[in-house]
């Protein structure tokens, strides 16, 4: 199945329980992010990570051991309920064991999750999740959200709007990204304890932009900058960024990379950048080449299991030692 709109809204906030399978793909890491949390969390539970019932795999691992997620889909878990195998960043070149899995799963085993960026109408992974009849393919694209996303959003923080405020929600989802928004709403459940929510109160709740000082301490990492990063990261805990957020930036922002020294430079990317940031990650993509992205993003996918996870670690601090990490990594 191709899903698209109400119907992909609806797939995400009831999924099936016979589903093989989705494959979530787009150019923007956060939406694809966000959109498999809730797939996860509705398919499996909330608890899944923690009763073991959730594999996560990432696609460098996936092409270096082609039985990987078949294995993974076939076992057998300790508890009960809905399994999950999750595979993130997937490129064509390692759709193969991702494909096999896929022809070979049976009723009774996990469900395959698969993530990647802006895949093309003759990609192999595309046209297989299409037309598996139990399993579906969603494309996310920089459009603002629905109002289908905005109310299921909305009635997930258990909120309560006035007209007045409703109306101000739809002009903040026309602007911040998917990410920013629900945090957003978050806080105006906070601020709102139970209450009905005021156009103030949206006001009030309204982030301030964060996506340059975002942006430069990434940047910071894929220079191999490492003295730049603690000073940012502390402007950034100072204006409430969550290291979650980063964590999904930052993949969104290596993910790019890796694609571009895939396809053999970042003016082959589609959709394509543009400016100066195009210049800079040419450049980013030439000091780290493909081998040395495939770790990083396993290195910020093992941080962001750590950050979900019930580790009692300062999150902040171990995003920044993550960042630092990264930039170890290129300058070695």
């Amino acid at each position: 199945m191709n899903l698209r709109g109400a119907q992909a809204t609806r797939f995400f906030a009831k999924p099936d329980p016979g589903t093989a399978g989705v494959l979530i793909y787009g150019a923007d890491a956060m939406r694809v992010a966000l959109k498999r949390q809730d797939f996860i969390a509705n398919y499996a539970g909330p608890e899944a990570e923690a009763d073991m019932r959730l594999t996560r795999l990432t696609g460098a691992e996936v092409k270096s051991d082609p039985t990987a997620v078949i294995d993974a889909l076939k076992a057998v878990g300790f508890f009960p309920g809905p399994r999950v195998v999750f595979v993130d960043g997937v490129t064509e070149t390692q759709a193969p064991p991702i494909l096999a899995a896929l022809s070979d799963w049976a009723p009774g085993d996990a469900a395959l999750v698969v993530t990647g960026g802006a895949l093309k109408k003759t990609s192999r992974l595309r046209k297989a999740f299409e037309a598996h009849p139990k399993a579906a393919a969603v494309g996310l694209y920089d459009d603002p959200m629905g109002r289908d996303e905005i109310e299921a959003a909305v009635a997930a923080e258990g909120l309560t709007l006035s007209p007045e405020a409703a109306r101000g929600v739809e002009a903040l989802a026309a602007q911040l990204d998917p990410g920013d928004f629900r945090q957003t709403l978050t806080k105006l459940s906070l601020y709102a304890n139970g209450e009905q929510v005021t156009p103030e109160a949206v006001r009030l709740m309204a982030p301030a932009t964060i996506d340059a000082d975002t942006d430069e301490v990434i940047a910071a990492a894929a220079d191999g900058n490492a003295a730049a990063i603690g000073p940012l990261m502390q402007r950034l805990a100072g204006q409430g960024v969550a290291a979650v957020t980063l964590v999904i930036f930052a993949t969104r922002h290596f993910q790019q990379l890796h694609a571009g020294a895939v396809a053999g430079g970042v003016g082959n990317l589609r959709p394509p950048v543009f400016g100066p940031r195009r210049d800079a990650m040419e450049r980013q993509v030439r000091a780290w080449g493909a081998a040395k992205l495939e770790g990083a993003l396993a290195l910020l996918m093992d941080t962001d299991l750590t950050l979900r996870s019930a580790s009692r670690a300062p999150q902040m601090a171990v995003m920044e030692r993550a960042l630092i990490r990264l930039a170890m990594m290129v300058r070695g």
